[in-house]
């Protein structure tokens, strides 16, 4: 489960895990002179379900990368074959001169090559979308056969269900497809007819998602509580959510239609409704808020609550949010277009006002999902809550844009205290007092880690070879390690008396990546961002189980130490919390007895999705 395999130069106090590495193996096509900057391709916005006049199509402009028949391409490998049917469909070609004269093949369920061309095109925006965020390449959390290229393969046609997943074994995302029941089926849906996974653009950027939430953290696919699980279905849900608004079409029919009220039902706030409508829900998979607007009370966040359900008060929390500063920044326009009433009068409003209130809504939540991707370089490495979350978020942004004019960060503490999630161990709630903070215990400057002595290919979003990276996790190793240090990182020494006889792995190094902050003054500042843990082989009761703790350690560029996220391996609370739920009912779907152990299921995003899918 650890996934660490000591390094060979590496003294048994501590051992470097084979995610360090694996940044080096990610090699982004790096465009040439006179090559496009852009490919468009276009796919469905939603799914096939949106007429056309309500924006069905939409086109992705993505970085520009040679293709392979399929498509293959740098980071990304299509599958052409049915799991189901043994059969292989013909590859698309999109560099066919053809094809490329029409921005790829025209959007068409019956048509696979159109599904290999829509799975390529969102994952390949996403991860865009992911990279800008960061400031660096992303890399996956698994590994291929050496000598093979580091790609994650999808699978449009993988098998015949009412489900999706991404597959952190095998490093592939399968995409199932199903026939709608012959009764009961609303929308514009087929009675009998197949429905496709794959062309839904939110399942897809979902399960996208999970991928490169796997690959930034080690441990985020252990379901160690509740809270992880939902964690990462409201985080992949919010990835899809605002996704939506980089279609321009669908975006100006949602403010035409609202009258700029986006806090009102629009599909830009619905998930999946094709899959939805045809698997007995009578309308979209989930929605991004329930009750906005109408005065009743909000979801309250349930700590025993099932994942999905606790997903989707972490989205409507984050929405909230989100139409709370679209409101404040919108103000304005809408004053200046009734003379100063704030008051649109009844029918239409007028196309200049739909057009600028869209380019507010598309700017801003471009913004939150940079802030909401940046967030996960500033979580704990193991066992999140949502109130990790909220602080991740808050310090994020702080760190970007120290002021905050328009209150955006008082919007998320808002919304996040309306629905009752609320962080542990801080003082009160306050912008200042959810920021993560420096070590209590001040601690040197890590040696061998300051951005003189690193070396990248370029620039630090590219990291230099792999033993540069060694060299870098055994930097940092060395530091965590020391008897006199260990506490201050949340790890412990195998005699620690709070470890109640339990053994203990020496620490691990699973990652260290660059972060690059931009800020408002247009000055690029980098940090380096590192995951240390710690597996404790803990009891409850007769059963043993694996407990891990550490730190997410963010270094300056001198190399000091600005904060520290901790999950103490030596907590009692943890224990008990883990119990509680791999015992519960909710939990055995997920953890199960192998003898004295208690031990995950293996597949656990299938698991997630089995019953609601995506």
């Amino acid at each position: 489960m650890d996934g660490c395999q000591p390094h060979p130069r590496v003294e048994t106090d501590f051992q470097i895990g084979p995610g360090v590495t694996r940044p080096a193996a990610i090699r982004r096509y790096q465009r040439a002179h006179g090559q496009p900057l852009e490919r468009p391709l276009r796919v469905y916005a939603l799914d096939p379900t949106l007429q056309r006049l309500e924006g069905c199509i939409s086109e992705l402009r993505i970085p520009y990368e040679p293709l392979l028949p399929g498509p293959v391409g740098a980071l990304l490998e299509v599958d052409n074959r049915d799991g189901e049917q043994e059969v292989a469909y013909r590859r698309a070609d999109l560099d066919d001169p053809m094809v490329l004269l029409r921005d790829g093949y025209d959007p068409s369920p019956a048509d696979p090559r159109f599904h290999q061309q829509m799975d390529y095109a969102v994952c390949s925006k996403v991860y865009d979308s992911f990279r800008h965020a960061l400031g660096r390449e992303v890399s996956w959390g698994f590994d291929r056969a050496p000598g093979s290229p580091a790609r994650l393969r999808l699978r449009p046609h993988a098998f015949r269900e009412a489900n999706a997943f991404y597959d952190n074994e095998n490093g592939e995302i399968a995409f199932g497809y199903y026939p709608a029941p012959e009764s009961q089926v609303v929308g514009r849906n087929l009675p009998g007819g197949f429905v496709f996974t794959c062309l839904s653009h939110d399942i897809i950027a979902h399960e996208m998602t999970h991928a490169l939430l796997d690959g930034l953290r080690a441990h985020f696919c252990v379901p160690s509580s509740s809270q992880v699980l939902g964690f990462h279905e409201g985080f992949a849900d919010l990835v899809a959510l605002f996704q939506h608004f980089s279609c321009d079409r669908l975006v100006d029919e949602a403010v035409r239609g609202t009258r700029g009220k986006l806090g009102e039902t629009s599909r830009l706030a619905e998930l999946g409704r094709q899959f939805g409508e045809t698997t007995g829900r009578n309308g979209p998979l989930r929605r991004a808020f329930d009750n906005l607007g109408s005065g009743a009370a909000p979801t309250l966040f349930d700590p025993d609550a099932e994942s999905h359900a606790m997903g989707a008060v972490l989205v409507a929390a984050v929405f909230e949010a989100f139409l709370t500063v679209y409101r404040r920044k919108t103000a304005r326009l809408v004053r200046l277009a009734t003379g100063g009433s704030g008051v649109l009068p009844p029918g239409e409003i007028s196309a200049d006002l739909r057009d600028a209130l869209a380019a507010k809504a598309r700017s801003l939540a471009a913004q939150f999902l940079n802030v909401c991707i940046r967030a996960i370089d500033y979580c704990p490495p193991v066992d999140i809550e949502l109130g990790d979350f909220l602080r991740a978020a808050i310090t994020a942004d702080s760190d970007l844009v120290p002021d905050d004019p328009w209150g955006y960060r008082d919007a998320w503490l808002d919304a996040f205290r309306r629905h009752g999630i609320y962080p542990r161990r801080v003082e009160n709630l306050s912008i200042e007092a959810l920021r993560w903070r420096a070590p209590e215990r001040p601690l040197p400057p890590v040696p061998g880690l300051s951005f003189a002595e690193l070396r990248f290919a370029g620039d630090p979003g590219h990291p230099a070879s792999a033993e540069e990276l060694k060299r870098q996790a055994h930097a940092l190793g060395q530091f965590v390690a020391r008897p006199e240090h260990r506490d201050v990182f949340a790890l412990a020494m195998p005699d620690d008396p709070r470890l109640a006889g339990d053994p203990v792995e020496p620490p691990c190094v699973q990652s260290v990546r660059a972060l690059s902050r931009v800020g408002p003054d247009g000055q690029v500042v980098f940090d380096l961002v590192a995951e240390v843990t710690q597996r404790r082989i803990a009891r409850r009761g007769n059963s043993r189980f694996e407990l891990y703790g550490g730190a997410t350690v963010m270094l300056g560029p001198n190399a000091e130490v600005r904060y520290l996220i901790l999950k103490r391996v030596t907590s009692p609370n943890r224990i008990a919390n883990w119990g509680r739920f791999a015992f519960s009912r909710e939990g055995a779907r997920f953890w199960h007895s192998r003898g004295r152990r208690r031990v995950p299921r293996p597949q656990m995003f299938r698991l997630v999705h089995h019953e609601s899918s995506a």
